[in-house]
């Protein structure tokens, strides 16, 4: 498939911006490449359109109150139409591009943008060269998050991602380091750390109210319908309707979808149910254990675990995906004497709310990471103490701005987010952790010297 496409990929009254002819011939040119070479010419294409974009330190000064900060939004299918909506409505930001392979997902763009002079790109490098975006949002599948996180980093464009991090540790790497390098603000997409529940939590497992913690207990868990099987949608989520397959060819650019993943023909399945395959993600681990460890690593700050055991299987779910239904890890913090669980299965909405479990006292949430808004405190038997609240006191702990809100403030003062890249990085090794363990059959340790998982 050529890289530009067809006439009936052009969305009318919309301004979409093809790649300039150097670039085009480098696509081209990378279409027959090894995934290698495909991401040396790639890493090249961005370092020179990085350089169009006239990347001074002016990009990285702090924007003054009155001065809009102009986005772009690369990837905006399911979770990315959710993030275009979270940034419209925040005072003193304006999308100001928009980016994806997929005509209808840029068409979805541009009317949720709410700016009838926002440009459409195809290729997302034409958009970080474009010099009204200073900061990007990317909703893009995993598999391009490092390229497209190393190359926003390089065009000096600040970056709200969303998780996982990343599909293996390596890139991990890479991308933390371009970050600080950089200097740009970068925020991970973990929006359960905006919850003015979690920090009242947060402030009280600070002051011991709990004891020693020991055992910290998380899940998710999903059913549907045995005719709708999970992550099986169509560009959103539970949405079951499936598109014209004669027409989605047409309107998708597969080569560069696929990017750096293996190169295959077009696949139907690959590009909406992408999650149930792993050389786009990580199954459950990016997906759902990403957010409950995440939130957990927020509350208590303990770092990487020391070893990880995990065990994955399709109990039920036994269409074509290569990732499991069930997925069940147990961590443990050997130099605190702690466990951290999580258990998924894509089976059954039993539920699991995150549960903290002190030697003195057990704080309970009302829900799953995301969905906090409050917790309780039981107390063990032998406990007295009476200075102790029974649970969330509403009203105590002031309102904490939205995840995306702490993005653009620290864009604005130049600080550091809620989830910022170090997170990012204790995030990303602990999910990696149990896609190891399940692949090796055996229990992972993190070589922290080393940064490996051994």
């Amino acid at each position: 498939m050529p890289f530009c496409p067809s006439p009936e990929n052009y969305v009318a009254g919309t301004k979409i911006h093809m790649p300039n002819p150097k670039l085009r011939k480098n696509m081209n040119d990378s279409l027959n490449l090894t995934r290698r070479q495909f991401l040396k010419d790639t890493g090249k294409a961005a370092a020179s359109l990085a350089a169009a974009s006239a990347f001074t330190p002016a990009i990285l000064a702090a924007k003054s109150p009155g001065e809009t900060i102009g986005v772009g939004c690369i990837g905006l299918g399911t979770r990315g139409g959710d993030l275009i909506n979270a940034v419209v409505p925040i005072a003193g930001v304006k999308v100001v591009a928009v980016c994806d392979v997929y005509a209808p997902h840029r068409q979805k763009g541009v009317e949720r943008s709410r700016n009838p002079d926002v440009k459409s790109y195809v290729d997302y490098r034409e958009l970080l060269a474009d010099r009204n975006v200073d900061a990007v949002v990317i909703g893009a599948p995993d598999h391009w998050h490092c390229q497209m996180v190393l190359d926003a980093a390089k065009a000096g464009k600040d970056i709200y991602c969303e998780k996982g991090f990343s599909r293996t540790l390596p890139e991990a790497k890479r991308m933390r380091d371009a970050i600080k390098r950089s200097k740009v603000v970068f925020q991970l997409g973990h929006h359960a750390r905006q919850s003015t529940a979690a920090l009242q939590a947060k402030e009280l497992i600070a002051q011991g109210i709990l004891g020693p913690v020991t055992l910290v207990r998380t899940g998710r868990f999903m059913s549907s319908d045995p005719a709708h099987p999970t992550w099986r949608w169509y560009g959103y989520y539970s949405q079951w309707n499936r598109p014209d397959p004669a027409q989605v060819v047409k309107e998708v650019n597969w080569d560069l979808w696929l990017g750096p993943a293996p190169k295959i023909p077009w696949n139907e399945r690959h590009f909406w149910h992408w999650r149930c395959y792993w050389p786009y993600g990580t199954g459950q681990a990016g997906d759902l254990l990403s957010h409950e460890l995440d939130f957990v690593q927020y509350l208590l700050g303990h770092g990487i675990p020391d070893t990880c055991s995990c065990a994955g299987l399709n109990a039920l779910l036994k269409d074509d995906r290569e990732v499991p239904d069930t997925w069940v890890a147990a961590y443990q913090f050997e130099r605190l004497g702690r466990t951290v669980t999580f258990t998924g299965s894509m089976n059954t909405n039993v539920g699991q709310p995150v549960e903290i479990c002190g030697k003195d006292a057990t704080l309970r949430f009302d829900g799953i990471a995301h969905d906090v808004n409050s917790f309780t405190l039981q107390r063990e038997g032998y406990n007295q103490r009476k200075d102790q609240p029974e649970g969330y006191e509403r009203g105590k702990t002031p309102p904490q701005p939205n995840h995306m809100v702490d993005f653009f403030n620290c864009v604005r003062s130049r600080g550091t987010p809620k989830c910022p890249v170090d997170e990012a990085f204790i995030e990303t090794a602990t999910y990696l952790m149990s896609v190891e363990s399940y692949k090796r059959k055996r229990q992972v340790h993190w070589d922290a010297a080393k940064e490996e998982i051994v």
